[in-house]
């Protein structure tokens, strides 16, 4: 089993950043891969980022490139959001992912509130 906790959620305005992080604990080392999801009231869960912890490749959702970046410090097992140049639209709760060859992890996931 692998356990996520993610912290670093908040309210910020318009503009303003927040960076997330995940830290990954348990069987962590069978882990290739990490991200971050998020989900608006309403909406279904959708891809943000991931990144290779072997590699470091990231991907990104088209609306947050050139705004988030995402990162990892593979000695603590810890991967972070840094999320630049928020909009309202950017309001959800971000959910920390991890995933192994067949089976992907979720985190308790935090609260996000861009206000305009």
């Amino acid at each position: 089993q692998v356990q996520l906790v993610e912290s670093g959620g908040g309210l910020v305005q318009a503009g303003g950043s927040l960076r997330l992080s995940c830290a990954a604990s348990g069987r962590s080392f069978s882990i290739y891969r990490m991200g971050w999801f998020r989900q608006a009231p309403g909406k279904e869960r959708e891809f943000v980022a991931h990144i290779n912890l072997t590699g470091g490749s990231t991907d990104y959702v088209d609306s947050v490139k050139g705004r988030f970046t995402i990162s990892r410090d593979n000695a603590k097992k810890t991967v972070y959001l840094q999320m630049n140049s928020l909009k309202p639209e950017d309001t959800a709760v971000y959910y920390c992912s991890a995933d192994e060859a067949f089976r992907r992890y979720w985190g308790q996931g935090t609260q996000v509130t861009v206000s305009s």
